[in-house]
């Protein structure tokens, strides 16, 4: 994404910037800011200085305050910074008011991640939905490259040159959009067909889901043995990779590798790559690794359950799967959890989506239009489901 710059070169310093309004939330974007630079380093550019922001309110001129806008500005210059990374979603006039004001690229997480699907993107369809949704973050921000030709033209009524071009340009870009999305819906066919070849082969599927580098492409390789890129960095592997294995009583499973989820995950992104994670919605069960020995283990849990409930897949059933249990300082027991059934109302698929996220589902059955659950789970949250008690608590 970097060429809509319009004298495009390779930037060399960067200065990463988090801003954030709830004083409580430090700590959170102090992880996330963290976490930034790892995407940072994931596309090979260098961080010279990072800085967290804390404002009251957003503004909508530079997303803080002018001074301290102002104030970072002059960090830039003095800094020789080339380019200002922002974790936060930036507007495009916000992006055009910082380049204007720092004289160098300003750029967000969003735009970081795109970057780094462009470049690990290998089968056609992973290339696909990462070229569309690059198009769509592109086409509001592509005045950017023409504010050189705007006030060319000059006349009551007439158009500059620059305004020809970019209107030119955006016509462009939305025929790219238009052919990017009639791609993808078929190759959306072509898997639906695909599936229904797999189907006919009574093998059940399961999807590896969870956050990027939390181990699933490790677990695709250790269970099938299949030559799959095994890296420690964020988004090493993007494309799907589906893999058959032979249970212990010998019955057949196909598992799939699927890409990996990562905090304030571009929405544009989940819906281009939805033909590769309807996988996780088309799968008999989820397969949820967890690398418990990140601190922010239940976040990186929480973040992968909000996408599956985007994508329709919350209400999976799911097998949690954690790596790296060794390097645990405590062991984690699971004494104080108890046994619940539950008799929950199919109309309420909150409810049942809140429990797949809170619990241990150990049972699922249909029973009329009620959905019967057997669940471990902490009194405390069990409190919360006692008026859907099928048979009762119990501590078994």
């Amino acid at each position: 994404m970097f060429q809509i710059k319009e004298k495009p070169k390779m930037v060399e310093r960067a200065l990463l910037l988090g801003a954030y309004t709830n004083a409580d939330n430090t700590a959170e974007a102090t992880s996330l800011l963290e976490e930034l630079e790892e995407l940072v380093n994931t596309l090979g550019i260098p961080v010279i200085d990072r800085k967290l922001v804390h404002h009251r309110e957003v503004h909508a001129r530079y997303l803080v305050g002018s001074g301290k806008a102002q104030e970072i500005a002059d960090f830039v210059k003095e800094n020789q910074i080339d380019v200002i990374i922002f974790d936060n979603e930036l507007t495009p006039s916000q992006q055009r008011n910082w380049e204007k004001l720092s004289g160098v690229l300003a750029i967000d997480r969003q735009e970081v991640i795109l970057d780094i699907f462009a470049k690990r993107a290998q089968t056609r369809e992973a290339r696909l939905q990462v070229d569309l949704a690059r198009m769509e973050y592109s086409l509001p921000r592509l005045v950017r490259a023409w504010t050189h030709l705007g006030k060319q033209g000059g006349g009551i009524g007439a158009k500059g040159e620059g305004e020809s071009q970019l209107e030119q340009d955006k016509r462009k870009i939305r025929g790219q959009i238009d052919r990017l999305k009639r791609d993808l819906d078929a190759v959306k066919r072509q898997r639906a067909t695909q599936r229904k070849d797999r189907k006919r082969t009574p093998v059940p599927n399961a999807a590896i889901v969870g956050y990027t580098n939390a181990g699933k492409s490790s677990l695709l390789r250790a269970l099938t043995g299949a030559d799959v890129l095994v890296e420690d960095k964020l988004f090493a592997t993007l494309d799907t990779t589906t893999r058959k294995i032979a249970l212990p009583n010998n019955q057949p499973l196909l598992l799939t590798d699927t890409v990996g989820f990562v905090r304030k995950l571009p929405h544009g992104l989940v819906e281009a790559f939805n033909a590769t994670l309807e996988e996780a919605v088309m799968a008999d069960f989820l397969v949820h690794v967890l690398d418990v020995s990140q601190p922010e283990v239940m976040e990186f849990y929480e973040t992968t359950l909000k996408v599956l409930t985007d994508l329709g897949a919350a209400s999976q059933r799911t097998l949690l799967v954690f790596n790296k249990i060794d390097r645990l300082a405590d062991q984690l027991v699971a004494d104080d959890l108890i046994t619940v059934e539950l008799r929950i109302p199919q109309t309420r698929a909150d409810l049942i989506a809140r429990l797949h996220r809170e619990a241990d589902i150990r049972h699922t059955e249909y029973i009329d239009n009620d959905v019967l659950l057997r669940a471990r789970i902490s009194p405390r949250v069990a409190a919360a489901y006692s008026s859907f008690a099928a048979i009762g608590l119990s501590s078994n």
